[in-house]
This record gives structure tokens, C-alpha cells and sequence, in this order.
């Protein structure tokens, strides 16, 4: 991916104008001797880093997280991800750098690399996600920062959740609660917490979801205003319904599946294009098991039209997984319509996948 791409993708002359040219990266044995991901010292000359370098880089971040969300872990913006952390954000630690300043700078880069990981769980390569989410905790903890620190590993038991391995998941979790200790925020807590919920859901555990699931909306509810980091913005009462909706769908709960979908509904298609797409494949099949072929087909279509232009293997995922449970029902006309459509969309949404998945 050449600088044009790169700086298109995650917010054009604002690290144009911030950062010096990208450079090569080092050799791998000088890598590291300096640590997980660490370029060593680059050649930038001795210039100290400056305030307006990191905060160029802090809003390609926030470019990079709100254009995976609405074109997902496949698009440009997603994939500048690790091209950043490499090329721009890694070198300026051969700078002069005060105390503060490093902090904050691997801060930054733990969010870019966990939003590497992000993207490659996102597109099925599985591998590259726990390399990339490794790195991420290096730098999380290197920035002595229990938010980024408790993200990071959630972000890990969310991969181990969504890939068949619920109890590693649980781990993880309980692991990123540790790491949050007393110094994390409310609202980091809370993610944390509706994660594990997931995590007992896809075991078929409905006590303990529910328990997790209701911990994390009362933690959600109580959290101070101004109390999380802007990376976690995304992390509204809509979008904890929508992760419920899921959680009782794995449940075999269609009606509080339904239930948490209508308070679901304010999430904005054009600015959570994927996570909108999935929820309503997932209501889906809810009304599938319900019974309700019509209502399935009609969110199924509803579907299919907002994940067309989202690049996502993970979205494909949740459509097909629609298209799986539709097949008894095949021989009806409807039916045949639907599951044709998806085999002939255009759009990522009805592509198969052709990444290979490098095992989970």
C-alpha cells in the first residue's frame, strides 16, 4: 500500500502535513532487540516529537476505526491500519521523546495495531489478527494505560468468542477485568463485561450471560459523561441491544432477541454500515426459529442491501449462516428468490469468501 493510499485511507493532509516520509522498516534481528514491533532507532535525526505529530496520528485512528465500520475490515481505511503503526507511528520512537510523550505514543500505537488485528479477524485471517492484537497489548502496557490494557484483551476474547472457543474467551475476559483493576473507566469495564456475555451465550450458559449481560448494562448506565477515551465512543446503549440481540439469539430466545432489537433500531446504518448489516441477519434467523419465514426473508433482504458495500468475510459470515438455516425451507419461492439474490449480489455481502482462514 503506497503513502497516497495510506494517507486517503486514514485522513489524508492531516499526516501529510504532521509526519516525514515513511522509511523502510529494520531488519528483524534489530526489531527485536528494541521489542515486539519496535523499529529500533530510525532515521529521522534527533528532532524531539512533537504535539502535532501524535495528535495527527490520534485522528488517523479515529479515521481508520469509523471507516472499518462502515466498509469494513477489507477496505482501504481498515487495512491503513498496520501500514501507520509500521511506517509512521513505530519510527518516531528513535526520536527524542519526553516521558509523556512516549506514553502517549504507545498508546497510539496499541490502538493502531489492535486495529490491524481488528481488521484481519474482520477478513478471516486469523493468524495475522493474534499477531496483530499481540503487539497491541506490548504497546498497551508499555503505555501503562488500563483502558487500552483491558480493550486489547477483550478485543482478543471477542475474537475468541466469534471463532468457537468460548471458554478461552472467558479467560481472556477475566483477564482484561484484571488488568482494568480500579484505574480503568466505567464504560471500558462495561464492554468488558457485555463481551463475557457473549462468550457465555455462545457456551449455552443463560444464567451466566444474563448475569454478565446485566452487570455491563448497569455499568453502562452509571458510567460519568467524559469518562471513557473517544475510541470507545461507539459504545452507546444502542449498540449493547444490538450485542444482546445475539446473545439470546444463541440462547434460543427469539423473543428477547426481538425485544433487544427494537432498542437496537437508533444504531445509524451510515455510520455502523457492518454492525447494523450483521444484526439484522441475526433477527433473522431469530424469526426463522420463531417461525416467521416472511419477517426472516424481509430483514434478510434488508440486510443483504446494507452489507453490499461492506467488505467483510465476518458479515458474509452471519448472511450465509442465514442462507444455511433457509435451505429446508428452499423448494418455496420466496425462499429460492432470496438465496439466489445472495449468490448473485454484487456487493461483499454476496461474495463467497475468498480469503482463505488461516485457523482459529
Amino acid at each position: 500500500m503506497n503513502r497516497r493510499v495510506i494517507l486517503s485511507a486514514a485522513g489524508g493532509g492531516l499526516l501529510a502535513a504532521a509526519l516525514p516520509p515513511a522509511v523502510p522498516a529494520l531488519p528483524a534481528d534489530a526489531a527485536d532487540a528494541a521489542g515486539p514491533g519496535h523499529p529500533g532507532a530510525g532515521p529521522w535525526g534527533r528532532r524531539r516529537v512533537g504535539r502535532e505529530e501524535v495528535a495527527a496520528l490520534h485522528r488517523a485512528v479515529a479515521a481508520v476505526r469509523h471507516g472499518d465500520s462502515r466498509h469494513g475490515g477489507g477496505s482501504a481505511q481498515a487495512q491503513a491500519a498496520a501500514h501507520l503503526l509500521d511506517q509512521w507511528a513505530l519510527p518516531l520512537f528513535g526520536r527524542p521523546l519526553t516521558a509523556s510523550r512516549e506514553r502517549e505514543l504507545c498508546a497510539v500505537s496499541a490502538e493502531l495495531a489492535r486495529l490491524a488485528g481488528w481488521a484481519a479477524l474482520d477478513t478471516g485471517r486469523h493468524t495475522a489478527a493474534r499477531r496483530h492484537l499481540d503487539r497491541a497489548l506490548y504497546w498497551a502496557r508499555a503505555a501503562d494505560d488500563p483502558d487500552t490494557s483491558a480493550y486489547v484483551l477483550t478485543t482478543m476474547a471477542l475474537h475468541a468468542t466469534l471463532y468457537g472457543r468460548p471458554a478461552t474467551a472467558l479467560d481472556l475476559a477475566h483477564g482484561a477485568l484484571a488488568e482494568a483493576g480500579r484505574h480503568a473507566s466505567t464504560r471500558v469495564i462495561a464492554f468488558t463485561r457485555l463481551v463475557e456475555a457473549r462468550a457465555h451465550a455462545r457456551a449455552s450458559d443463560a444464567r451466566a450471560a444474563g448475569a454478565s449481560l446485566a452487570a455491563a448494562e448497569h455499568l453502562l448506565d452509571t458510567a460519568p459523561p467524559g469518562d471513557a477515551p473517544e475510541w470507545i465512543d461507539f459504545f452507546t446503549h444502542a449498540r449493547l441491544a444490538a450485542d444482546a440481540a445475539e446473545i439470546h439469539r444463541d440462547l434460543g430466545n427469539p423473543r428477547a432477541c426481538f425485544a433487544w432489537h427494537e432498542q437496537a433500531s437508533a444504531t445509524a446504518p451510515n455510520a455502523f454500515t457492518r454492525s447494523v448489516g450483521m444484526r439484522l441477519a441475526v433477527v433473522a434467523t431469530a424469526h426463522l426459529a420463531a417461525g416467521d419465514l416472511e419477517q426472516s426473508l424481509a430483514l434478510g433482504h434488508r440486510s443483504v442491501d446494507i452489507l453490499q458495500q461492506v467488505d467483510s468475510s465476518r458479515a458474509r459470515d452471519y448472511v450465509h449462516r442465514l442462507v444455511t438455516a433457509l435451505v429446508p425451507h428452499q423448494d418455496l419461492r420466496p425462499v429460492q428468490a432470496f438465496l439466489t439474490r445472495v449468490r448473485r449480489a454484487p456487493g461483499p455481502a454476496g461474495q463467497p469468501n475468498k480469503r482463505q482462514s488461516e485457523g482459529s
